[in-house]
């Protein structure tokens, strides 16, 4: 038989013997490139994937939140400053710095300006509350001024003024024979004590001047608490009153007045 005769009757080569060596290789390797990402993306959420969801999930809560409360509050009743949506509106404004001078345009009775208060050098925003503290309020008169002696001894008439020199003395408890209210018992038993030497007086002076001074700082913090809304009331802080260095000696020292002379406790004695 002639080679052509052989050549035609050559069995064919199977095309799995015929395929490129090269070529399942890069199949191979596609393979198991699409395997190894689909492993990657069903092992479960990316840590972005996460941050997503619960960016979501809180802008979610915030938004009910807001419109649940009347703008209120984002966060369902957490009050801090800094979840009161006006509170971040009233940082990106300007804020107020006004003498005690100019604090008085503010008291009110021009309806094209807002209604502030100071309390110890801090102004804030009551104007949702005109009925309150706008003319005919029964606050009224703590409008437009920094009344932070008043707000302690509530004296508002007398004590309409910043100054708090010597308001302490007010939570410096008295000896009975002072207090015309003290009870018999307190009389009796004040008669009975131990006399102290110079020293333990000074001891106890300075205890109670301590105590007293601690009253007045927690005192001026509840006011501020209020004013800054963190109890409920839409109140904001809105700036500083702008006073000159010494401005407090200039003013003459005021006594305690009458109501708060008349509350100071009675000193107890076992």
């Amino acid at each position: 038989m002639s080679s052509t005769s052989a050549a035609r009757y050559r069995k064919p080569v199977p095309h799995s013997q015929s395929t490129n060596p090269v070529g399942e290789q890069e199949k191979a390797e596609l393979k198991a490139a699409v395997k190894q990402q689909a492993a990657a993306t069903s092992a479960g959420l990316s840590v972005l994937d996460v941050l997503r969801i619960l960016g979501g999930i809180l802008l979610l809560s915030s938004g009910l939140s807001y419109l649940s409360t009347n703008g209120e509050s984002m966060t369902w009743g957490y009050n801090a400053w800094w979840t009161r949506a006006r509170e971040w509106k009233a940082v990106l404004q300007r804020e107020v710095h006004l003498t005690d001078q100019e604090l008085l345009q503010y008291d009110g009775t021009d309806p094209n300006k807002p209604i502030y208060l100071a309390l110890n050098g801090t102004i804030y925003d009551v104007s949702i509350s005109p009925q309150t503290y706008g003319p005919g309020g029964s606050y009224h008169f703590f409008a437009g001024r920094d009344a932070a002696r008043a707000f302690l001894t509530g004296c508002f008439q007398e004590d309409a003024t910043p100054d708090l020199r010597g308001v302490e003395q007010m939570y410096i408890p008295i000896d009975p024979e002072q207090k015309p209210d003290a009870t018999p018992e307190d009389i009796e038993k004040a008669r009975n004590r131990k006399s102290l030497t110079a020293g333990e007086r000074k001891n106890r002076h300075a205890q109670e001047l301590r105590q007293a001074r601690k009253q007045v700082t927690d005192g001026l913090e509840n006011w501020h608490k209020m004013f800054r809304g963190e109890k409920g009331k839409k109140y904001y802080r809105v700036g500083e009153v702008k006073r000159e260095e010494g401005w407090m000696e200039k003013l003459p020292v005021r006594k305690l007045c009458e109501q708060a002379e008349k509350g100071r406790p009675i000193r107890k004695y076992d």
